[in-house]
């Protein structure tokens, strides 16, 4: 991964392109941690690394699913515990948080793909104020927001530094 989001030939490709760029600096936090170590807090802060990919997932679902495409998913539109995005539950693996969000990224890449233009309202009527860039921008900001509050939670677990967490996860390192 570079430092920078791609080059894109069109504005829905570059939005893509910077929020893909944006979970790549999330996910690389975890990389190379324990269980123990992913869900600890080590900070003043109550945030945990694997809470932050729960909470992202959960968000990207929220704004492209329940806002963006208006499909019914109780406990995401409206939101109904925010707490509970970030705390553990009953299978929440690192693994299992990192599948789920891939899951959701790719969920995303197929809405956004099929819209007929980025100006295009939200379809739930809670948010028809939004459009679809507005969305995309929204992730964007909130995605790049938890990445770096992933980096400075890493750096408190043990030092590391996104740069280099992402050169060894390429296996450049």
């Amino acid at each position: 991964m570079s430092r920078f989001a791609p080059p894109a030939p069109d504005e829905r490709s570059a939005l893509l392109g910077f929020l893909q760029h944006q979970r790549a600096a999330l996910r690389f936090a975890v990389f190379g941690l324990t269980e123990k170590q992913a869900w600890s807090v080590p900070s003043a802060s109550e945030l945990s690394l694997a809470g932050l990919l729960k909470h992202a997932a959960v968000t990207e679902r929220r704004w492209v699913l329940a806002a963006l495409a208006g499909q019914e998913l109780p406990g995401l539109w409206p939101i109904t515990d925010p707490g509970a995005e970030f705390q553990r539950a009953e299978g929440d693996t690192v693994d299992a948080l990192l599948a789920n969000w891939e899951k959701a990224a790719a969920e995303t890449e197929e809405v956004v793909a099929a819209l007929p233009s980025l100006d295009v309202p939200c379809a739930n009527a809670q948010a028809a104020q939004w459009s679809a860039r507005w969305v995309l921008l929204h992730l964007i900001e909130e995605t790049a927001r938890h990445a770096g509050h992933a980096d400075v939670i890493r750096q408190s677990i043990d030092g590391a530094h996104s740069w280099e967490l992402m050169a060894k996860a390429e296996g450049d390192g």
